[in-house]
């Protein structure tokens, strides 16, 4: 039998005529790797870049008037109608038809009953924004749902038969999206939420780019809860690397997208109060570490903020020079004057839409950083916070 070592030197040894060229293959360098990338070809580059450009143009915001029909019907409950699509339809009419709104507003955000609407005098709503020179905008996400395995948190729906939604909302004459999706500090916020609002968002914008629509990308940081600003800055930080990272992988362009944040704030419930000037650091400060130059518009929520203090805070951010239009995509912070205002009454329809402009032109003086409060009603400057707010 044959012993250890001869097996080891016939069985696995090179010969030794062979030597040479073993030593060769060892040192010959490896064959690089080959990483096959994906490019987006999208056929609406062009048209995001341009639709995303005019939207964040100077002096100019977001109206937010997508709220669902369960939405539109407590706020309509609030000032004593019933929930009907004729009531809805003459609020959305008295919205879109005040005089010279345009010079303030470049987008609105429509919910789908409103995107396929006429007034009441029988007028499309998306002709006559488009007549005010406002793009016409869609909310396409379907809502929040139980995120399984999580800490009582929540995931948005909506991926699902998107696409073809959009090409239709497309053809209706809407050419840019909304999609809505929360994170919440008190109850984490875990890292399975944080990753399924970044993917979800990142799908969601890729989809629609793909379609002609430009994606407001809106990963909502709650302002339930008792935490300090420092803590939402903290979040907001997590949650913003997470979402640019999943835009990243999904090849959207950042030119051809808005965002749509909260400002960095304090917890509702904080017994600490920040000044705007603190609003306007912390929430600079993560726009510089987290958001790319690229991206044209920051267009922020008022999340349940007073009319003068989202205003105070927008103009706030806007007293030195930013590399990204920064404005407003103000629902309730809009709204809230103008709805009480009208109180249903078509002889009110002309000093409801006088309020309505009054916030339009005092968000516009903000976003050009030349905002004053004085002489600002009360009413403007209380809060609108509801815990746990749903749309």
């Amino acid at each position: 039998m044959a012993s250890a070592a001869t097996l080891l030197k016939s069985s696995f040894l090179p010969k030794k005529s062979e030597w040479g060229a073993t030593r060769q293959a060892a040192a010959a360098p490896p064959k690089p790797l080959t990483v096959s990338m994906v490019v987006r070809a999208g056929a609406y580059d062009d048209e995001l870049v341009k639709t995303a450009k005019t939207i964040a143009s100077p002096g100019r915001g977001i109206l937010a008037m997508d709220e669902s029909n369960a939405t539109c019907g407590k706020r309509l409950a609030s000032i004593g109608l019933e929930n009907t699509e004729a009531n809805r339809q003459a609020y959305r009419t008295l919205l879109v038809t005040a005089p010279g709104l345009g010079q303030f507003v470049s987008g609105a955000i429509l919910f789908e009953e409103t995107l396929y609407q006429s007034t009441v005098d029988g007028k499309k709503i998306v002709d006559i924004l488009t007549e005010q020179k406002i793009v016409p905008g869609i909310k396409v996400d379907k809502g929040l749902v139980p995120l399984t395995g999580s800490n009582n948190e929540s995931w948005c729906q909506g991926l699902d038969g998107l696409a073809s939604r959009e090409a239709a909302y497309y053809q209706q004459g809407a050419r840019f999206a909304k999609w809505r999706t929360v994170v919440s500090i008190p109850n984490g916020p875990s890292e399975l939420a944080v990753k399924e609002a970044a993917w979800g968002l990142a799908r969601y914008a890729a989809i629609s780019q793909e379609n002609g629509l430009v994606p407001i990308v809106e990963p909502e940081i709650l302002l339930d809860g008792e935490h300090s600003i420092e803590r939402t800055f903290e979040v907001a930080q997590k949650v913003w690397a997470e979402v640019f990272f999943y835009l990243a992988e999904n090849n959207v362009t950042f030119e051809g997208i808005l965002l749509k944040p909260s400002m960095v704030t304090p917890g509702a419930e904080s017994k600490d109060r920040a000044t705007p000037e603190q609003v306007a650091d912390y929430t600079l400060k993560l726009l510089h570490r987290r958001i790319p130059p690229a991206v044209p518009g920051i267009m922020f929520l008022s999340g349940g903020q007073s009319e003068v203090e989202a205003t105070q805070n927008l103009n706030a951010m806007n007293q030195g020079t930013n590399p990204w239009h920064v404005s407003f995509s103000y629902a309730r912070a809009l709204q809230n004057t103008c709805l009480k205002t009208w109180g249903g009454q078509p002889e009110n329809v002309k000093a409801a839409q006088d309020a309505l402009l009054l916030r339009a032109k005092a968000n516009s003086l903000a976003q050009l950083g030349k905002y004053t409060s004085d002489g600002e009603a009360a009413e403007a400057k209380e809060g609108m916070f509801v815990k746990n707010y749903v749309y």
